[in-house]
């Protein structure tokens, strides 16, 4: 599996991404997680939608938290075209504790805990932690990736506007 050295930081401190790393204009590689009752799910499963993958290490973190309510927030407000996932390594019970607690309901909360088949397959599998690196992907109707950002330090949120405007260029 191929490795990208010090491609992300945690506070500095350089860290391995691990899987195939892929770039805007590619076909969006599937994958399967759980969902919070345990259920498969496939990014296939929304064929013809276009799909915002946020990917954080932890929701129980404070950035990650932030980072997922403001999405909640804006995925309240968009289309029925687009479905916003959450992925992280955190277990589905903890991620059901956390949507209900946090008030999270136009977020879908997915695991990627079981085999890391998005981590590796976008090549976000944080090596030295078993995390899955701060990252938001768009992808369109047919599938194709249009916005990628991994953010290089993993205590920063992204770039919620760049992500809004490239969901907006699908819609159009």
């Amino acid at each position: 599996m191929p490795e990208r050295p010090n491609a992300v930081t945690m506070r500095g401190k350089p860290l391995t991404l691990v899987g195939d790393e892929i770039k805007v204009g590619d076909k969006a590689p599937d994958f399967e997680v759980i969902d919070t009752s345990l259920s498969p799910v496939k990014l296939s499963s929304y064929t013809g939608k276009i799909v915002v993958i946020v990917s954080v290490p932890s929701l129980d973190t404070p950035v990650c938290d932030l980072e997922t309510r403001k999405f909640n927030q804006e995925a309240a407000q968009l289309s029925e075209q687009v479905i916003v996932l959450a992925l992280s390594m955190d277990l589905p019970f903890a991620q059901k504790r956390w949507c209900g607690a946090a008030g999270v309901s136009h977020v879908t909360a997915l695991s990627d805990h079981r085999e890391a088949s998005f981590g590796l397959a976008y090549g976000l599998l944080i090596k030295e932690l078993r995390l899955l690196a701060r990252t938001v992907i768009v992808v369109d109707q047919r599938g194709i990736i249009r916005h990628l950002e991994l953010v290089k330090e993993i205590a920063n949120e992204p770039n919620y506007e760049a992500v809004l405007k490239a969901v907006n260029q699908c819609l159009n």
